[in-house]
């Protein structure tokens, strides 16, 4: 009896301490997640450094331990929980955790972080294989997400069917993360990320759009630190890039980049998307640079006969609306779609992609007035040249003022979703000239 009672005390001092532990390291993911609630955004840069500092404290308390909890397969989770707590991969967690769920197989944290080391390691199939593992040990929002995450990461290997059935499994995990914890930021923010993939994937309809916006505000709204989450304004703002909302865009890059100051693809972006916007005024303002007599011989030989197909009664819009366009000069179109008319110029200046979401060129109508004209989804192959005459049927306009830091830009643009809108020289664009869009977001923290 007394024996019984030994091991019984021992058990709970064992079960005490490891509990102390787990403090400890759930107190350094806390000082990680919230840091920027003790500290100011001007400590970005100290953050991992900091981090960093964390973790070997509390690393050098659990090697206190290590002697007495060798074989304990939650002493094992807590250290490899705590090697992991950077963004880079260690291989030494990987070891913790690998004997970790091997000691104790129902361990579902353990299963979790080992699956988020072979994320950070690369190898989404080991990845995918632990969080699959913990689910059919137990239904946990962590596992739903991570999934999530990596189903959109994994190379599809039926072509287009299956990658599409992937994003939609993707979202739908996601969703049952979200359902199990409708207050968990992280959450939201991986729901957010899936729609976006969504939404490049399935025809960019704008109520995913808004979908996935709402799923970023959700995750500020109930969790505060996701407006410290860098990934989440740098996802954003590609999104508002794409839907042209370009002061936003460039609040949210410039955002990200105060925030993880070693990151650079903020910076780049908000530079692209600044340069962009400057090059686009210069080019507006100039005509393209195209000397006046070369424009009034351009302009000379633009007729109504440049409509093409606009003209027939049979013609059919992008809207769907059927009967012949009526020609309109910029200066009649009024901001949004353009019902029953098609606008038509010549091309006086272009710009290829480089890394943006649209083919951009500028043309000149008969009034001799330069618009700008934004072109989504296009082929590398594709493009329109200087001198062409472009056909544009029920343009959708847009206004884009925008402020950001010390620049200022006013442009009158026409937003043109595809390629297979546009009458270019009288002819129709072929498929071939169509390719969908792709953009480069990141995926986790």
């Amino acid at each position: 009896m007394a024996d019984v009672e030994r091991k019984s005390e021992t058990i709970t001092k064992e079960t005490d301490e490891l509990q102390v532990l787990k403090g400890l390291v759930d107190d350094l993911y806390h000082f990680r997640d919230h840091y920027f609630e003790t500290h100011s955004v001007e400590d970005a840069g100290r953050k991992q450094n900091d981090v960093t500092e964390e973790m070997n404290k509390t690393l050098q308390r659990l090697e206190e331990k290590e002697a007495a909890f060798r074989h304990s397969a939650h002493f094992l989770l807590l250290r490899g929980r705590c090697l992991n707590v950077g963004a880079d991969f260690n291989p030494v967690a990987e070891e913790c955790l690998s004997r970790a769920v091997k000691l104790d197989p129902s361990l579902v944290e353990g299963w979790n972080t080992l699956g988020e080391v072979y994320w950070k390691k690369g190898d989404l199939e080991a990845a995918k294989t632990c969080f699959t593992g913990a689910l059919q040990q137990e239904k946990n929002k962590v596992s739903l997400r991570s999934l999530s995450m990596v189903l959109r990461q994994v190379q599809p290997r039926g072509g287009n069917d299956d990658h599409t059935k992937r994003i939609l499994e993707s979202v739908d995990l996601a969703r049952q993360a979200v359902q199990l914890d409708v207050k968990d930021g992280t959450s939201w923010y991986i729901l957010g990320n899936a729609y976006i993939s969504m939404f490049f994937s399935s025809g960019q309809k704008p109520q995913i759009s808004q979908l996935a916006l709402s799923a970023y505000a959700q995750a500020e709204k109930v969790d505060p630190t996701a407006s410290s989450n860098p990934d989440l304004h740098f996802n954003r703002a590609t999104l508002f890039q794409y839907e042209e909302m370009f002061s936003s865009a460039l609040a949210g890059y410039s955002r990200a980049a105060i925030l993880n100051p070693e990151w650079g693809d903020p910076l780049e972006r908000e530079k692209q998307l600044v340069d962009y916007l400057e090059r686009v005024t210069d080019l507006i303002e100039n005509k393209g640079k195209v000397k006046a007599r070369r424009l009034r011989t351009m302009l000379s030989s633009l007729s109504l006969s440049a409509l093409g197909p606009c003209a027939s009664p049979q013609f059919r819009s992008p809207s769907g609306r059927t009967g012949s366009l009526e020609p309109q000069c910029f200066s009649a179109l009024k901001q949004g779609t353009n019902s029953g008319v098609a606008t038509m110029g010549k091309v006086v200046f272009s710009l290829a992609p480089e890394g943006r979401m649209a083919f951009t060129f500028g043309m000149v109508d008969s009034e001799e007035t330069c618009c700008v004209v934004m072109v989504y989804n296009t082929a590398d192959s594709w493009g329109a040249l200087i001198g062409d005459s472009v056909v544009i049927p029920e343009p959708h306009v847009k206004r884009h003022s925008v402020s950001h830091k010390d620049k200022t830009f006013d442009i009158r643009s026409i937003r043109v979703d595809s390629p297979l809108h546009l009458i270019i020289n009288g002819k129709k664009q072929t498929v071939k000239s169509q390719i969908v869009a792709s953009v480069s977001y990141k995926p986790q923290n």
